[in-house]
């Protein structure tokens, strides 16, 4: 019964990831989700009247979406985010995207979106999903679309072609990763067959932020069930989590205002309108003290005292590649919550942070682990730093240990990502509060 309610959580995990093809649909369904269970949505144009005890969300370009809970005293000491990202390494369809190919073929012209492993999208069906830009008389609109169909394919060359093919091969993007569409005869519907599944006009699109996905669903394996491989686990996985978790936590009995971010374009460096290196989250958390009567010095102090969780998925130790992970700091599928470090802050977890967090994890019985990079191999970044160069909040950066990670086929463990919500749940529902000589309480 125990083991049940992972592998529950993990395949309504992969159900969620099904439904969202796209960093578009990701938040379109989350707002969903938080409708369901009383958020009530803001505008970020409108006035906002906040009331105490009441849940909100607000979005961002239809990418990014913040939701909070407002405290039933309706006073501020400090807040408690989860952030982590909605968007995944993928190929973006360009403009003007048919390409005609020895006048028999007809081909989709991509660009890499994110740093991917290109091999894997290989021989793989693969469709299209994302946004339309259209015109409704003298509105300028966006619909979302999803084309839920093996569309296209990225056809290898065959070994007799490319004998050097299981030796190592460097791809061109703009050659070897290139879509098949359909034949000649298939020229000039590309967009037509988008306005078909949104339902409008084709004549009325003016433009488009369309991304090819992988098409095969999740599912769980291993011999005992203990793992579970899906497209884009890296960082839906996270977000999916944290969102839950939010959800579960309700509404704060004390002076805490629980937010839970999900910023897009992660994998891109976050630096546009709805990123973390956007305004984003400080206008969002500035608006609410300006709501609640708090002035600009109090919001500075109730900043000092917040603290936040900056989740994204870390690798795992490779069962191929074990020398590859640290000598010490070994993070394994099912082993909880992942902890990351880095001495050059490409993390921002620090001493006094990992001990808040491993403290509240420790209470509500969830396991954590560490991870950080081998000292000769450079590691990326997240959003936690990013976000912190605007607000300056006590932060840790967490994730949960996955293998492939920016593979179009990914896999994790069962346990994880559950884990994840009980332990950003248990973040919720503790008062973290900073004492004056920068000790932290936790209640």
């Amino acid at each position: 019964m125990e083991e049940s309610r992972f592998i529950d959580f993990s395949k309504e995990l992969m159900e969620f990831i099904d439904e969202s093809p796209s960093a578009f649909h990701v938040t379109a369904n989350f707002a969903e989700m938080l409708k369901k269970n009383g958020y009530s949505q803001l505008n970020e144009q409108d006035k906002w009247n906040l009331l105490p005890g009441e849940k909100y969300y607000v979005t961002r370009n239809g990418s990014s979406i913040i939701a909070f809970c407002i405290p039933k005293n309706n006073k501020i000491s400090n807040f408690q985010i989860a952030a982590a990202h909605s968007d995944s390494p993928a190929f973006k369809i360009k403009e003007n995207p048919e390409m005609v190919e020895d006048n028999r073929y007809l081909s989709l012209n991509v660009e890499k979106y994110g740093g991917m492993l290109m091999a894997p999208w290989f021989d793989r069906p693969l469709s299209v999903a994302g946004r339309i830009i259209v015109k409704d008389g003298m509105k300028i609109k966006p619909v979302l679309v999803n084309v839920e169909r093996d569309l296209c394919i990225i056809p290898n060359l065959a070994i007799h072609m490319n004998r050097e093919a299981n030796t190592g091969v460097k791809y061109n993007p703009q050659k070897d990763m290139i879509p098949l569409f359909g034949e000649l005869t298939s020229k000039g519907i590309f967009y037509k067959v988008m306005a078909d599944v949104a339902g409008v006009n084709e004549d009325s699109i003016v433009s488009s932020d369309l991304f090819l996905y992988n098409r095969q669903k999740g599912t769980v394996l291993g011999c005992n069930g203990e793992f579970m491989s899906a497209p884009r686990l890296d960082d839906i996985m996270c977000a999916y989590s944290c969102m839950k978790a939010h959800i579960a936590a309700g509404g704060s009995d004390s002076n805490s205002v629980t937010v839970c971010a999900i910023f897009d374009n992660e994998e891109v460096g976050s630096t546009t309108k709805q990123g973390a290196d956007s305004t984003f989250l400080s206008d969002v958390l500035n608006r609410i003290g300006l709501c609640m009567g708090i002035n600009g010095e109090d919001m500075i102090r109730a900043y000092s005292r917040s603290f936040m969780l900056s989740a994204d998925n870390a690798h795992g130790v490779h069962p191929n590649y074990m020398e590859k992970a640290d000598p010490t700091n070994r993070p394994y599928m099912n082993n909880g919550i992942v902890i990351k470090y880095n001495a050059n802050q490409k993390y921002t977890t620090d001493g006094m942070s990992a001990a808040v967090f491993k403290e509240i994890c420790k209470e509500a019985a969830v396991p954590t682990q560490t991870y950080v990079n081998r000292s000769d191999i450079p590691g990326g970044s997240t959003l936690g730093n990013i976000a912190n160069s605007h607000i300056s909040i006590n932060t840790v950066d967490i994730g949960l240990a996955q293998l492939a990670m920016h593979s179009p086929y990914e896999t994790a463990g069962t346990k994880d990502a559950l884990y994840m919500l009980e332990g950003v749940k248990a973040f919720y529902k503790t008062k973290v509060t900073v004492g004056d000589n920068g000790e932290f309480i936790l209640g």
